[in-house]
């Protein structure tokens, strides 16, 4: 397999950095290398590139700093992921594209299933809906909507709660926010092995389309923070739930986030590690290599 990947420094780009050797040759392109702005650039790179596949890791993620640069924000989440899905079209490629909960609006009382309307509250969440609207009107496009993302790599609440954990004496943190964590490593793995179901598949095959990917359960920002926290010996801050409302941000987020991910389950065989697991073993490797690395 030769998979084309727009992110290289990313949580998700990083494990699948990671997890390739032996499974994929993965070409990672970097913004440094192809602009997300410039739609041009991203279809010349995918009509030059050797690939069997397309995966978009790449986006603007930073959620609150999205209502300052709405532009900046749909020119990587919506005309970026349009343009590879003119390219990919063109050259009848398969892609997969990472989209989000901020779709939705958190209003209803169960985890969202990929049928239920969106709704989003900010303009991170509306341009990954263009982005997604986008991807899903070419006939082998793939929508991975994940949530909570953690890992080993780079910035995540894992890290920021271990951190603060060793830093203070007191973290007030969201009780009643709710969402399914998502392993970066899980993910990687997943898209990995999935790969030559997409890249052999004809369009109309059920693994293309739209998917929820998740950790099993949900929980709150505050029990995911008491969880990684008692996976350090050195952390001395006592933990205090506080409601969302007392932690206002620029950025509307929604209160439920939680996605079923039964779909991806019954399509691909694919089976949901609990998220306690997952968050246990990430915690442990961010400690055993350096909070701060």
């Amino acid at each position: 397999m030769r998979i084309l990947q727009f992110g290289a420094t990313g949580q998700v780009s990083r494990a699948m950095i990671a997890a390739a050797p032996g499974r994929a040759v993965l070409v990672p392109l970097s913004r440094n290398e192809v602009d997300l702005a410039d739609a041009a650039a991203i279809e010349a790179a995918i009509a030059k590139t050797d690939c069997d596949l397309v995966v978009n890791c790449a986006a603007f993620t930073l959620v609150d700093k999205a209502e300052a640069e709405p532009e900046a924000a749909r020119a990587a989440n919506a005309l970026a992921p349009a343009a590879m899905a003119r390219a990919c079209a063109a050259r009848g490629l398969p892609l997969v594209h990472l989209s989000t909960d901020c779709v939705f609006d958190g209003a209803l009382d169960r985890p969202y299933r990929e049928d239920d309307a969106p709704n989003p509250l900010s303009v991170y969440g509306a341009t990954k809906l263009d982005g997604e609207t986008a991807v899903l009107a070419w006939e082998k496009g793939v929508v991975l909507r994940v949530s909570w993302v953690f890992s080993r790599f780079g910035r995540n609440f894992i890290r920021t709660m271990l951190q603060l954990g060793r830093a203070r004496d007191e973290l007030r943190v969201v009780a009643d926010q709710y969402g399914c964590p998502t392993d970066a490593a899980a993910l990687a793995d997943f898209i990995l092995a999935a790969a030559p179901r997409w890249a052999a598949a004809d369009a109309g095959d059920p693994a293309f389309g739209l998917f929820h990917f998740t950790n099993g359960g949900a929980t709150s920002r505050h029990d995911l923070a008491a969880a990684a926290l008692a996976r350090d010996p050195q952390t001395r801050a006592r933990l205090s739930p506080i409601a969302k409302r007392d932690f206002p941000e620029p950025a509307a987020r929604p209160l439920n986030g939680a996605l079923d991910n039964s779909r991806v389950s019954a399509v691909f065989g694919w089976q949901a590690e609990p998220w306690t697991s997952a968050v246990a073993r990430a915690a442990d490797q961010i400690i055993a290599e350096g909070l701060d690395t």
